[in-house]
This record gives C-alpha cells, sequence and structure tokens, in this order.
C-alpha cells in the first residue's frame, strides 16, 4: 500500500510550527535535521539486533527488560525526547500483544515506522476485543494453555515484544538470530520462524 502524500494545509501547520518554534529558540535547524536522521535511520532491524543480543546475554536480557531505553541506548540509539521504551518478555506461558488502542503509538526509535494495519481501526478494536481470533487470522497459533495479554502502547510508554527464543537455534550467531525477526514479531503479532532464518 503506497503512503499517502499529507495534506497541503498540514504541510504549511507544520512548517508553521516548526518556524515558530525556531524563532523561539526551542529548536535549532542541527537538532531538526539530527531527529530527521534520527528517525529515519530507525527500523526494525534495531529491535531485532536487541532481542538476539538478549537471547545470547543474560545479563543483557535483564537489563533489556529492566530499562529498555537504557539498552537500546548501548546500542547507540538515543531516546531522548521520545517516552520510555518498554520490554515484555514472553514465556511458554503469557503472551504479549501490543496495540495502540487511541492511535498508533509506537516504538519508532526502534522499530521505524508502524506498520499500515498497525494503526487501521480494525486492530486496535478486535486486538482488544478478541487478541486469540486476531492472532490466528496472521497464522499465529497460541497453545489455549498460554495467556495472551495485550498492552496498551501510549504517548506516555513504548512496548517492544521480547519473543521466546525458537528451539533449533543453539549456537546461532546473533546476526543469524536477528533475521528471525520483523516488526510482527516484535510486537507479538508472529512468532519468529526458523524458516524466515537466513543464513548469516
Amino acid at each position: 500500500m503506497a503512503a499517502r502524500e499529507p495534506a497541503p494545509e498540514h504541510v504549511a501547520l507544520l512548517e508553521k510550527l516548526i518556524g515558530a518554534l525556531k524563532t523561539r529558540g526551542i529548536l535549532t535547524e542541527e537538532q531538526l535535521a539530527a531527529k530527521k536522521a534520527a528517525t529515519e535511520k530507525a527500523s526494525p532491524e534495531t529491535g531485532a539486533r536487541m532481542v538476539a543480543r538478549a537471547w545470547t546475554d543474560p545479563a543483557f536480557r535483564q537489563r533489556l527488560i529492566t530499562d529498555g531505553t537504557a539498552a537500546a541506548e548501548e546500542f547507540g540509539i538515543s531516546l531522548a525526547g521520545n517516552p520510555p521504551l518498554g520490554v515484555l518478555e514472553d514465556t511458554a506461558e503469557l503472551h504479549h500483544l501490543v496495540v495502540c488502542t487511541l492511535c498508533s503509538c509506537y516504538p519508532r526509535v526502534v522499530l521505524g515506522f508502524p506498520p499500515h494495519w498497525y494503526k487501521s481501526a480494525a486492530y486496535r478494536a478486535r486486538a482488544v476485543r478478541d487478541p486469540r481470533g486476531v492472532l490466528a487470522e496472521w497464522g499465529t497459533m497460541i497453545p489455549a494453555g498460554t495467556q495472551i495479554r495485550v498492552v496498551d502502547s501510549t504517548a506516555d510508554y513504548r512496548w517492544m515484544v521480547l519473543p521466546v527464543r525458537p528451539e533449533g537455534t543453539e549456537g546461532w550467531s546473533e546476526e543469524r538470530l536477528a533475521t528471525l525477526l520483523g516488526a510482527e514479531e516484535l510486537v507479538g503479532v508472529a512468532l519468529p520462524k526458523l524458516a524466515q532464518a537466513k543464513a548469516a
């Protein structure tokens, strides 16, 4: 699905706001350029590398769960000016599904721009009402004995999932493990699959 161009009036309003912030000394051109560069650089690959590190380094895994923001900064990712990052650890007994019920709050700094389906009204509503059914439509079958916890990503706190490491990946490098993960796995709508792994 092609991205829609913003309406001209929205562009004009944004330019007016940026101009006012610059005039008042609240924002500089350098800060704006740095923020734009960080936004364009962000992608699910960053979150995937963080999870792969957590799968292979127990100490980092604990830091990631305890303080996702600090863990991201270990990867050179600054969350300055962004909401804190929380990381939800899946287990055999508990599966997490992230949704923003109001709009499209998403950990963009570590996952890039939210996919179109994440922003859709259908996903936002149905993920809360029938999470198991939504996951089944993605081909994600969660065992009946596993609890599904839906977590609301908000303007105050953004969430990412730390999935269970798949069996059969013992001895894999971080680089190869990271190929198991994309946006879907990092918000909980899909599970890492060995079939999608690339040699590394």
